[in-house]
């Protein structure tokens, strides 16, 4: 059973950890320089001022965590060590029951992610050629 609950400011490097984790299983897509300037984003921007739930363990350790903006999924990046656990789809659930109409947006190239959410019940609203920061990384944009 999977417990979720708001994430606590001490517990930014062990999220960052999670994000390093996660990424570098899954994002094998982004340049060596753009990922270093989205961890220094993720690091010192968004983490220390996100809405994060987190999803921990039996000794209430971090193991996934979502970031949202009201109904806005922002962020969801699990552990590898626990992928396919149902933990991201605990995560998932937990925010649609309370918003209802989600709104996701995926990197195209992250087929595993895409697979995902559509998987859940998240269908394809649209598509844009570069991410939120103008880089060449299409994203789709899927609604539940």
């Amino acid at each position: 059973m999977v417990r979720i609950r708001r994430a606590r400011p001490d517990e930014a490097p062990a999220l960052f950890a999670i994000w390093e984790a996660a990424v570098a299983a899954t994002h094998q897509f982004v340049s060596p320089g753009d990922l270093a300037e989205f961890a220094a984003i993720v690091r010192d921007q968004y983490l220390p001022a996100a809405d994060i739930r987190v999803a921990v363990d039996a000794d209430d350790r971090p193991i996934a965590f979502m970031g949202a903006t009201g109904a806005s999924l922002d962020a969801l990046f699990v552990d590898p060590s626990v992928h396919g656990e149902g933990v991201g789809t605990a995560l998932v659930e937990h925010h649609c029951a309370r918003h209802g109409s989600v709104d996701v947006d995926v990197n195209e190239q992250n087929a595993g992610a895409v697979a995902f959410y559509l998987a859940r019940g998240f269908r394809r609203v649209g598509r844009a050629e570069r991410d939120s920061s103008g880089k060449p990384y299409p994203i789709l944009h899927l609604r539940r």
